[in-house]
């Protein structure tokens, strides 16, 4: 199935929060770099939209360890948790945290596809996450734990 239609399957399964989500979205969609940047600057989904792949992905693969493993989870707090785990990726509002690497020789010998922006703020990943999510979504201690430590 097409990313675009796996991401609208995703987005119909939040009911509670559903307004709260709606306004997340349209902030993400209208705002920040959410559906065009890159996972990573190298290496993971180093590729416009790698991000919206990957964190895709990771909502869907949610929903199939909670089918077999915590079936009591709300399936929304799933895609909540796995769609915006990395949405600190996409920076700042009208700044990208991800820019295209000019340096050619960079891109070509060292596979430095994209380079951070450096009129972004610099914080955690993770902060980064929880800051732009808990603006409009309120969020359970295990949802917000959930994106705090997934990298480890």
């Amino acid at each position: 199935m097409e990313l675009s239609n796996r991401y609208e399957k995703l987005k119909q399964k939040v009911v509670v929060r559903k307004e709260e989500f709606r306004r997340l979205i349209a902030f993400l969609e209208n705002e920040t770099a959410w559906l065009t940047s890159p996972a990573s600057t190298r290496f993971h989904l180093a590729e416009e939209r790698g991000l919206l792949k990957h964190s895709v992905g990771v909502a869907e693969m949610l929903l199939q360890f909670r089918e077999f493993l915590a079936p009591a989870i709300q399936e929304e707090s799933c895609v909540i948790v796995g769609l915006f785990h990395d949405v600190g990726k996409t920076g700042m509002a009208g700044k990208p945290l991800y820019l295209p690497n000019e340096n050619e020789w960079m891109v070509k010998n060292r596979g430095i596809r994209y380079k951070k922006n450096t009129d972004v703020v610099d914080m955690g990943l993770a902060v980064r996450s929880l800051y732009l999510v808990t603006k409009y979504i309120s969020l359970s201690d295990a949802e917000a734990q959930a994106i705090a430590y997934h990298d480890g």
